[in-house]
Formats: C-alpha cells, structure tokens, sequence
C-alpha cells in the first residue's frame, strides 16, 4: 500500500527544461578549469606526474612510483586513464590537456548518471503526485523529467563540486562511478539491462579506482533495500533483482582482493580532536550547500515513505548512498574528497523537496541565492579589474600582496566570454522574478547558474592569476634560470607535486639523493628537510644559491644548492 506523498504537482508544473538548454548549461560548468590551465598543487598535480610517468615508460602501469613513491590515492583506473590519454595525445595534444580528456567524460559520466537516477526513481509509483479530484495532476513521465532536471541543477548547484570535480584525481572518478552505481541501483529489475551494466560497472569501477569498501557497502545495502521495499519479496523478478546485486557485488570485492586493495584508513573518535570535530561541520554546511537544507526538509516531508515497513526507494536508496559516503568522510581523510561521492544521493534526495516547497521556502531561496552569487560575481570583476587598471587600489593591493610579481594581461576572448556569461546571468535572474514560471525545478535554477556563473567567471577572468598562485610554473622557471634541465640534478625531501612539476614545467629528469649518491652538481631540497641532509653530508661541500618560494605560499619554499667540492 502507498503512503500518502506529499508532492501536488500539476501538468503545468511538470515542464522539463529544454535540453538544449541543459547541455549548454552542463558544458558551461564542466569545461571551464579543464581547459587552459597548469596542474595545480597538490592531489591534482601529483596524479598528473605520476600519468605522465607512466605515459613515457618510467614506471610500471602496474606499479606505478615517482622517485619511489607510490601514490598516496589506491586504485590504479584513473591513473591508467590518464596515461593513457596522454600516449594518445602525443604529438598533437598537451599532456596536461590530454590526461584531462577522461576526467572531462567522467565528470559528463556523472551528471548523466545522476539524472537518470532521479528520473527512473521520480517513476516509481511512490513517488508519484497526489491524483486530483478531475484530474490534472502531472504525467508520470513529464513529473520524474522535470525532477531529474531538478536533481541536476542541485548537483551543480553544489559549492564543493566546482573545484574537485574538475580535477584529475582518483576523487573524479570515483564521483563517476558512485553515480554510475547509483543508477544501477535505482533502474535495476527494468526490461532493458542498462541499469545492471551501469551497476556492473560502477561498483567495479568504484573499487579499481580506490574505494572498495565503499562500492561493497553500496551494493550490500542497495540489495537490502531492495528486499524490504518490496511488499512480496521473493517472488521470481525479485530473486533476479537480489541475484545481479549480489553478483554485482561480489565481482566488485573479489576484483578489489585480486589486485590488493583492500587498506584500513579509518581514524576512530578518539584520533580527532574536537577542533578536527568543528572543521568537518563547517565543511559538511558549505561543501554541500544548496542540496544540505533541501535534504532535511525532504526527509521530514517524505518521512513517511522512509520510516515504514517497507520503505520506498525513491527516498531511502538515496538516503543509503549518503550515510555510506558521510560516513567515510567522517572517518577518512581528506573528508572533503569523500564527501564529494555524496553529491549525487544528496541532489537526488533535494530534488524530491522541490514539489513539496511553499512559496515562502522558494522565494527565500531565490533571494539568498541571487544576493549571494551576484555579489560574488560582483567581487570577481572588481578584481579584474583592479589587476587591469590599478583601481579599486584596495583590489590591487591584496592581488599584490598575494602575488607580488604577478603581471596582469588582457585577452579580448576571455573577457566577452566573461561578459556573456554575467549577461545570461542577468538574463536567468529576469527569467526568474517573473511570476508565470510554474515549473517545478525553478527553485534550483538560480543555485546552479550562480554556481556555474562564479565557477566560469574565476576560471576565465582570475585564471592567469590563480595559475600563477596555485601552480610550481614559477618555481621551476626561476630554477631554470640557474640550473639547465640538461644538467644533473638530483633532489632531497621533495614532495611528490614538486617532483611532478619539474619533471612537466622544467622537462627536468630528477634522481632521488641518498645520502652516498650526492654525485651531481645541483641539488633541490626542502627546507624542512635540510636539517637531515647536513648530517649526510658535509655543509662545506655545498652553496644556497637561492630559496625559492612559490606565490601565496611560504611553507612551500625550494632550495637550490651547487657542489662547491667533490
């Protein structure tokens, strides 16, 4: 028996966004930080030297190091698609550009996935609006279109998705994957086999690319789910259901076990202070919002589909996918890569509150988020402009100071697609205030194109200047100007992003320092590290020719040294 839903939703309501207009607005979110710009400290940079390494054929595909060192992120699928990219690419493609090319199609991967969850979900019978008296009620299928691209916009809506999403990490591509999971999980048991291959692949996928224990926990309790949503569970189609999510499953741990993936990385309470306690708070309210306070108020308007019997899947396979994955990221670090497997669950669980908001709910989210992203916008170009032109001098002074030899540059491109981008946004704020727009998904229309406006607007107006703070391009150069790549270097203490980009900026062929192979000329050490290296080696032998220091950043300095005897 269905419970009574909380979702009156008329045919009118239930318009689906265009969807030409939803590509264009899904491309104007992904491309901009893939394109046109350097590897960046520290997760995005490392990944890279360690595809481009095994793109030449310095190391092992199947163990892969850099100077010796693993990679700190398990699972080798990202980094294979990478390297793999980049040998395609050879000849006619930047390598940094290259190895962005599978991480722009898993990012694409996961929009699509999303929404195709929340539409095969939003059809479910317990999902479905309240019928009317004389009918008028919306269409099953134009109701879950209209919520799937709901669920859609609160996925990109999402402030923690921008940054980390546009990498090229393990995080990228388990984001892909859980979705992918995700929407097994929703359409399993349908007549076409998509969904099971889309499970197949995504707990598969999820455990080569470093979370097996997540894609078990994932596959486990989609099953479970299954089960208890059902009111006779074990008739014939739902054996088959249990028996592809137990398959799933299973090839997924056993996969995970043949190539030793398994690791123990969960801090206990006791490992967390209080203070580590307060910063994952403060990372749980601004990583997810939009979507954070749309889930609570759809819990409380859909509580009666979860706490039952036999709880509907619409709200409680979501609800499963975002405990598992708020769980790692309480007890994982980085939290904030793990929190972003929960996007996907958290947009789709949002997307089902957009029926059942009041007036008064939406319009404070209207003007919250038009306040919030055309102030930030505002700053954006404030900015610019003082980098360009001197004034606001405040403006100029704080670039300075952060950057201090940083040289603003004009491009007439970069500025009109800044200038059309901010136009559309006043366009969709216009759009918006008029009072003849019904469609369900209005709410999350601002969110999103404010999200993707700011995320736009950085990666084209500050993108010179966030290259200059955030990448080791200037390190290098300065080193470059002392020391030829030609000649024999060898380093001392480097971290694995540092080793990466004197490898990529400098063409540099580093070699690992022990303390009775200091045989060559130049020597690149980390100041923290100094300390050991005088012990192993005489301090007379060699000359500080410079500390180096990357902009923005005076923990991370590099020293450069010169032999002075053999």
């Amino acid at each position: 028996m269905n419970k009574p839903t909380p979702a009156i939703v008329s045919q009118d309501a239930a318009r689906r966004l265009p969807r030409w207009a939803l590509l264009l607005f899904c491309l104007a979110y992904a491309v901009p930080g893939l394109v046109g710009r350097a590897p960046w400290k520290s997760a995005d940079l490392a990944s890279f030297g360690y595809m481009l390494e095994m793109a030449r054929g310095q190391t092992s595909w199947m163990d892969p190091r850099l100077l010796g060192l693993r990679p700190e992120a398990d699972g080798l699928l990202p980094y294979w698609l990478g390297a793999a990219a980049i040998r395609l690419g050879d000849g006619w493609l930047a390598p940094a550009m290259a190895a962005r090319l599978p991480f722009f199609v898993l990012l694409g991967l996961a929009m699509a996935a999303t929404w195709y969850a929340v539409y095969l979900l939003a059809r479910k019978p317990q999902a479905q609006p309240v019928a009317f008296a004389f009918g008028g009620e919306a269409r099953p299928s134009d109701y879950a279109r209209a919520i799937a691209d709901g669920g859609l916009l609160a996925l990109i809506a999402c402030l923690g998705l921008a940054q980390l999403a546009h990498e090229i990490t393990t995080s990228v591509a388990q984001l892909a994957f859980t979705a992918l999971a995700f929407y097994g999980a929703a359409g399993i048991g349908r007549r076409r086999w998509w969904p099971e291959i889309g499970l197949l692949l995504g707990l598969a996928g999820l455990a080569l690319s470093g979370a097996p224990t997540i894609s078990a926990f994932l596959g486990a309790g989609a099953a479970v789910l299954h089960v208890l949503a059902t009111a006779r569970p074990w008739r014939k189609g739902d054996w088959r259901v249990l028996g592809i999510i137990a398959l799933a499953t299973l090839l997924a741990i056993l996969l995970s076990s043949s190539m030793d993936l398994w690791r123990w990385r969960i801090l206990l309470p006791q490992d967390a202070g209080s203070k580590d306690w307060r910063t994952i708070l403060r990372l749980l309210v601004w990583f997810t919002w939009p979507a954070w306070p749309l889930v609570m108020w759809s819990l409380w308007r859909w509580r009666l589909q979860v706490w039952s019997r036999t709880p509907s899947l619409h709200v409680a396979l979501p609800l499963w996918f975002m405990l598992v994955t708020l769980v790692a990221a309480l007890t994982t670090k980085p939290a904030d890569r793990a929190l972003l497997l929960a996007l996907p669950a958290m947009a789709t669980v949002a997307a089902f509150a957009l029926p059942t908001l009041t007036r008064s709910v939406a319009a404070l989210i209207d003007w919250f988020t038009l306040l919030f992203f055309t102030g930030c916008g505002a700053i954006i170009w404030i900015i610019w402009i003082a980098m360009q032109t001197g004034y606001p001098r405040q403006g100029a002074s704080n670039v300075q100071r952060q950057a201090p030899d940083f040289v603003a540059s004009f491009s007439l491109p970069v500025f009109l697609v800044a200038l059309v981008a901010t136009l559309v946004w006043g366009w969709l704020v216009h759009w918006r205030v008029g009072r003849h727009r019904a469609a369900i998904w209005k709410s999350m229309v601002l969110p999103a194109g404010g999200a993707a406006l700011c995320w736009l607007l950085l990666m084209s107006l500050w993108m010179p200047l966030l290259d200059y703070v955030r990448s080791y391009s200037v390190v290098v150069r300065n080193v470059m100007a002392i020391a030829h790549p030609a000649q024999c270097i060898q380093q001392w203490g480097l971290s694995r992003e540092q080793v990466a980009a004197f490898a990529y900026h400098g063409g540099y062929r580093i070699s690992q320092a022990t303390p009775d192979q200091l045989e060559c000329p130049w020597l690149v050490v980390n100041p923290e590290a100094l300390a050991g290296l005088q012990v192993q080696a005489s301090a007379g032998q060699w000359q500080l020719l410079a500390t180096l220091r990357r902009p923005s950043d005076k923990g991370d300095d590099v020293m450069l040294l010169r032999r002075t005897s053999p």
